[in-house]
């Protein structure tokens, strides 16, 4: 009997619309270092590395230089506001649950791999209701590196108990496709989510316009998947 499948999805801009917390959270610094603050609508352009990244675009977009001291000061303050603010405006994208729900009635493992830091994501998952879906979060601290290095993806589908060869990876950046990429795994994206290059252009195997997509695309990928690597 083959393994069970897994899927691992990234967190923001995939899983939930993360964009008014995290911009209300760079906001928060930025202004009280006399940068103008920036709308959520740039989010599209600046999130999906992480913090420290979202703080150094955010500066960046002024023309501002900052030093690595200054940064680290300034993502502690950010982590914090962000932690205390973590599902003010956060919300799941419409059919996550059901689609979820769906994969595990599969048989599928679920996992989370994402820039954000490991604490906040499960801080988030389960103010969002849902962190007890997934086998294994791992975010950008968790096993020392972040994406798109293939460690991280590599390690959450051991940690989650599956298997490399029938696994696939749901996200909506170039970071996921290349991080799937350097892993040798198929990639879905939905094109919903933090891009300003659209995520056909990405390459990924597959792309679909909403997560009640996700299920059949990973269905035609994993026995795609597992045809491959038959011997």
């Amino acid at each position: 009997m083959s393994a069970a499948a897994t899927l691992v999805f990234d967190l923001d801009g995939t899983l939930a619309d993360t964009a008014p917390d995290l911009m209300g959270a760079l906001n928060f610094v930025l202004t009280r270092e006399g940068v103008e603050p920036l709308p959520v609508a740039a989010s599209r352009r600046l999130l999906g590395a992480g913090g420290r990244a979202l703080i150094q675009r955010g500066f960046a977009e002024a023309g501002r230089p900052i030093d690595a001291a200054t940064l680290e000061r300034l993502f502690v303050d950010f982590l914090d506001h962000y932690n205390a603010h973590i599902a003010d405006g956060t919300r799941l994208y419409p059919g996550v649950v059901a689609g979820l729900d769906r994969c595990a009635a599969a048989g599928w493992r679920l996992a989370v791999c994402t820039n954000k830091m490991e604490a906040s994501s499960k801080l988030l998952l389960g103010e969002l209701g849902v962190l007890d879906r997934f086998a294994f979060v791992c975010g950008q601290d968790t096993f020392g590196v972040g994406k798109p290095d293939p460690k991280p993806l590599i390690e959450t589908i051991r940690a989650a108990g599956g298997d490399a060869a029938r696994a696939v990876m749901v996200g909506d950046s170039k970071t996921d496709v290349a991080i799937a990429r350097a892993a040798g795994l198929p990639v879905i994206c939905v094109d919903y989510g933090y891009t300003d290059i659209p995520v056909a252009d990405l390459g990924p195997d597959r792309v679909v316009a909403d997560f009640d997509a996700v299920f059949n695309a990973a269905v035609e990928l994993i026995g795609a998947t597992t045809e491959a690597r038959s011997p």
